[in-house]
């Protein structure tokens, strides 16, 4: 038996109708998403904080708060995103009207993950709903109190002819995907990817996948040791690790090193005190199995501050390992955790070598005083997002893209982007049945002279002029 046959089948024919289209109706879907939030706030963070053991602060700067920002930028700006993109005409188009007009796609999933599991989650919805799309939702089974809320919770806002939340852990998600969709959006590990784009290209679906990666981050030796320390501490254990742009490792030399322990000691220990963990602002590790893996990684190389772990309360502390080799496990897979090694390179040449030996990451990140250091990083490497003398910041700019690119991803969200994601962005050129006369030079038989002008007219060029 198809546990979800009928649920699709469903949101099909709601597509079919043409319910979705109208912006009216987007505009509605979007407020309900709005109160959502609004109404179910505390809800939401008490959810986290069982899930993660999220702080009231991170829980409203990094999932709630930025996602109604996400709302509001779509509700504010629909009306201008969903209206006819005029293009430039070539003389023999000149009587024609050409546009490009945005569609939604259909019947689009979203499968989302547990380390940020509503702004992960509502963010691609917005766009998803903006763009006049029907939604399957599968969130993360993982962060099993917010998968709860949004479950039980959301639906009653939106409009459940167009709208449904399907539940299950790897197995129902199989199931899931064997059906058809016009667009997957997964975000998750790039093993996962791989497993939700085979299953889309047996139906040719096109996908976006926002997956990790190992994020490098160079340390110059031109800089201030403390500013670096407090920026790289704070956006390294920003829900306990547990961030797909947050840096993997730091590049340095060991002069540099030496500079940039203690001062990322006194950091961690100005942010969560001189035990961490009776800190209220340090999160948990989401789950055993991931806990046990991460405490696996605390053998590799030497530990030089933090190191302690609890598996009774899925606790470790924040972490920096040195004389890390390249070769050990910690440095063969994103860590995903309260730990940050530090390794060694004789100076930029070196760490950009490093870096572009190693698949494209989904952030980049580089700190030094001297901006030629900084534009020299971004200008010889490739990554998904690269942020200069600080982290993460470029994710709150909705008129930036956020996406990966290679094995950290393939295509982008936030703010129109979204958008344009869920939205099928349709050729379009209208002509007068008449002047058929003007159009006749195109037909046999064919003459030299009849090709130049064609061609002339056929050139692409930026044409002002008009014969209307």
């Amino acid at each position: 038996m198809d546990p979800f046959a009928d649920t699709l089948q469903r949101l099909r024919e709601a597509f079919s109708s043409g319910r979705t289209r109208p912006v009216e109706f987007r505009a509605t879907q979007l407020k309900g998403l709005g109160r959502f939030l609004q109404e179910n706030k505390q809800l939401l963070q008490e959810a986290l904080a069982q899930d993660l053991h999220k702080s009231t602060f991170e829980s409203q700067v990094s999932e709630i708060s930025i996602s109604q920002s996400e709302i509001n930028l779509a509700l504010r700006n629909l009306r201008a995103w969903m209206k006819d993109e005029k293009v430039s005409k070539n003389l023999a188009t000149q009587l024609d009207s050409a546009f490009i007009r945005k569609e939604p796609f259909g019947l689009v999933l979203i499968i989302a993950p547990w380390n940020y599991p509503v702004n992960l989650t509502l963010m691609p919805l917005v766009g998803a709903l903006a763009a006049g799309n029907c939604v399957v939702l599968k969130p993360s089974e993982i962060s099993k109190s917010t998968e709860k809320v949004l479950a039980e919770v959301l639906p009653r806002y939106l409009d459940q002819s167009c709208f449904a939340v399907v539940l299950g852990g790897p197995e129902e998600t199989g199931q899931l995907l064997e059906h058809k969709f016009d667009h997957i959006f997964f975000t998750g590990s790039p093993r996962v990817g791989k497993i939700v784009m085979t299953a889309a290209a047996k139906h040719l679906t096109p996908v976006t996948l926002e997956l990790g990666g190992k994020n490098p981050c160079y340390v110059d030796d031109n800089c201030d040791p403390q500013t670096v320390a407090n920026r790289v501490a704070w956006f390294r254990y920003f829900n306990t690790g547990q961030t797909c742009v947050a840096p993997d490792y730091i590049l340095c030399s060991p002069e540099t090193q030496a500079r940039l322990l203690p001062a990322l000691q006194s950091a961690i220990t100005r942010f969560y005190g001189d035990d961490p963990r009776a800190s209220p602002d340090l999160g948990r590790i989401i789950n055993h199995k991931h806990f046990q893996r991460l405490r696996g990684l605390l053998s590799c190389g030497r530990v030089a501050i933090g190191g302690q772990s609890d598996d009774s309360d899925r606790y470790i502390a924040p972490t920096v390992l040195v004389d890390v080799q390249e070769t050990e496990p910690v440095m063969q897979e994103e860590i995903f955790g309260p730990i940050l090694p530090i390794l060694n390179v004789r100076g930029l040449d070196e760490a950009i070598d490093f870096i572009n030996r190693r698949e494209k990451p989904l952030a980049l990140y580089a700190f030094s005083n001297n901006s030629q250091v900084v534009k020299r990083v971004l200008a010889q490497t490739s990554s998904g997002g690269f942020c200069g003398n600080d982290g993460f910041m470029h994710m709150t700019l909705s008129s930036l893209p956020f996406g990966g690119v290679g094995a950290s991803g393939m295509g982008n969200y936030h703010g129109k982007f979204s958008f344009d994601t869920f939205s099928h962005h349709r050729t379009c050129l209208l002509r007068s049945p008449g002047l058929e006369k003007i159009y006749a030079i195109r037909y046999p038989p064919h003459s030299p002279r009849n090709l130049r002008v064609l061609l002339t007219a056929m050139e692409t060029r930026s044409c002002s002029c008009t014969l209307l």
